[in-house]
């Protein structure tokens, strides 16, 4: 359409008489004479209306979910870091009873042999030495420790202090081949020597070859002069099988007490005792299972009192043959003597 003069006069007479319809409308209030007109214009473009927004809406919604996207993935965000918090913290709380647990049976066992510990945490596998079955504790020569001390922990022996550093220490475990230890056996005083065996139980050669060993022995540490390496009566294991009796020696295999892949908190011996506690670091010995009996009862006039009757008849008939055979026999004095009636012939 071209810019005229006639368009402009068209375009100012409809700026015009839209004024002057809504002047009406309004001056009119509820009773306006444009209420037909404008109901009328409503029903005819309510549906065009409709779905005009219908197709219009989608495309609005993903614009402000667009928007929206980064402050909701910055909440996610937030929950998720919040989420992993909690998990971390509820992880480090069980982890926390569990040291606590073990520390625990560390004093217990402490106290029962009267042995001064230092507790430390095992914070490397391996060591620089090469040795097969090590571990490296987080407390050295500034926690008072020195080379050949023992280390235990709550279930019984775990190993030597081997090489010792200012902060750290690496301890030889019990389950390697290079490591032997004296050991006794519960109430007695039958004495030997255990060496580690890697994932399989500690072999054990008892010095007395005649020696009556069960599967479930158990064994403590002899203890060594000065308590260097080993202190006495710390648990080693229980005997899990016995080999034949031998010449010399009685070999048996021993599972240990300590489990030398899950060691987390370990005591280490700093003081050893005046006296040898003997067996009294051991845990409590098992409750033997009791064998179970059976009851039987039979009810009076039953098939088994008749079967009980006729048991007692027949050994009361047995016993009547018995006796009338010897009878007999006193009267015949052949029988009596048969060398005699050999002669007598």
């Amino acid at each position: 359409m071209r810019d005229t003069r006639e368009s402009r006069v068209l375009l100012l007479l409809l700026i015009t008489i839209s004024f002057a319809l809504i002047t009406v409308d309004i001056r009119g209030g509820n009773d306006s004479p444009l209420d037909a007109t404008k109901r009328g214009a409503a029903a005819a473009l309510g549906p065009v209306e409709n779905g005009v927004a219908s197709v219009v809406d989608p495309v609005g919604n993903a614009i402000e979910a667009v928007r929206e996207s980064g402050d909701r993935h910055d909440r996610i965000a937030e929950l998720q870091r919040q989420n992993a918090e909690l998990k971390q913290r509820l992880g480090s709380d069980d982890r926390n009873r569990a040291r606590a647990a073990e520390l625990d049976k560390i004093l217990g066992n402490a106290g029962a042999g009267r042995y001064g510990i230092k507790g430390a945490q095992v914070i490397a596998i391996g060591a620089a030495q090469g040795l097969s079955w090590t571990v490296t504790i987080d407390a050295g020569t500034r926690d008072g420790l020195e080379r050949d001390m023992t280390v235990l922990n709550g279930d019984g022996l775990v190993g030597r202090v081997t090489t010792v550093g200012p902060s750290t220490a690496t301890v030889l475990l019990a389950n390697d081949p290079e490591f032997t230890v004296g050991t006794r056996l519960e109430k007695t005083s039958e004495l030997g020597f255990a060496t580690g065996q890697g994932d399989r139980p500690m072999k054990v050669e008892l010095l007395n070859g005649k020696l009556k060993v069960e599967k479930g022995d158990r064994l403590v540490t002899f203890g060594s002069h000065g308590s260097r390496p080993f202190v006495p009566g710390v648990p080693i294991g229980v005997v899990s099988s016995v080999e034949p009796v031998g010449d010399v020696t009685r070999t048996v295999y021993v599972e240990p007490y300590a489990s030398f892949t899950r060691l987390d908190i370990v005591g280490v011996v700093v003081q050893p005792p005046r006296d040898d506690p003997r067996d009294a670091v051991l845990p409590p010995a098992p409750k033997a299972t009791p064998t179970p009996t059976v009851t039987v009862t039979v009810p009076p006039g039953g098939e088994g009192a008749e079967g009980a009757e006729g048991a007692a008849g027949g050994e009361a008939e047995g016993e009547a043959d018995a006796g009338a055979g010897a009878d007999a026999g006193a009267g015949d004095p052949a029988a009596e003597d048969p060398a005699a009636g050999e002669d007598g012939n």
